[in-house]
């Protein structure tokens, strides 16, 4: 009986070589059911960068091969691009970058360098203005109402750390929110030091 079973597992083999998989390595190749859809900004630049292929626009499409780049590298890092604010904060980090070396290109007298830093920055932050976010009077409605309600727990003590736990967190009122964290934590700290 048993070499019947082989013989089959052997036909099998052979008819398909490219489909079988051995029952004991099955659990091992079906593909992971926690795998995310791409973020819809993520799938814009990939578009994107095709259209600038085919256009032939040298300075997007460096710009887009950049980013894409980055966003494959974090993929196998401890904190992947998985979402638009995420995507949002790494435009914003390459712009401010670019205009950081722009000033530095410019004081070198350097002006192909500027003019081409410049557009760079030009066309992340067209990017990073197609992403909705929530509006500051609203993030800082929320984190004054926090603050109050952890003042009024511990007695007037309030702790950066704590008011971001509690905002950002499980169960938090900006949780899954369209917010950016560094934003948040700049107006918690803009607020705290002002009270």
């Amino acid at each position: 009986m048993a070499s019947h079973t082989s013989r089959t597992v052997f036909r099998n083999s052979r008819l398909s070589p490219n489909r079988w998989i051995c029952p004991q390595c099955r659990h091992y190749a079906a593909p992971s059911p926690t795998t995310l859809p791409a973020p819809p900004l993520l799938l814009k630049i990939r578009s994107d960068l095709k259209s600038a292929m085919k256009e032939k626009d040298k300075n997007r499409l460096n710009v887009l091969r950049g980013l894409l780049a980055e966003v494959t590298n974090s993929a196998k890092t401890n904190s992947p691009v998985k979402t638009d604010m995420q995507l949002l904060s790494l435009l914003r980090k390459r712009a401010a970058s670019a205009k950081a070396a722009s000033t530095e290109f410019k004081s070198a007298g350097r002006e192909d360098l500027v003019e081409q830093e410049e557009s760079q920055a030009k066309v992340l932050e067209e990017y990073a203005g197609g992403v909705q976010t929530m509006s500051n009077d609203v993030m800082r409605d929320a984190i004054l109402k926090e603050i109050d309600q952890v003042k009024a727990e511990t007695n007037g003590k309030v702790n950066m750390g704590d008011i971001l736990r509690r905002l950002l967190g499980p169960g938090g009122s900006l949780e899954g929110k369209p917010v950016e964290r560094s934003e948040i934590a700049r107006i918690v700290k803009e607020v705290l030091t002002a009270a």
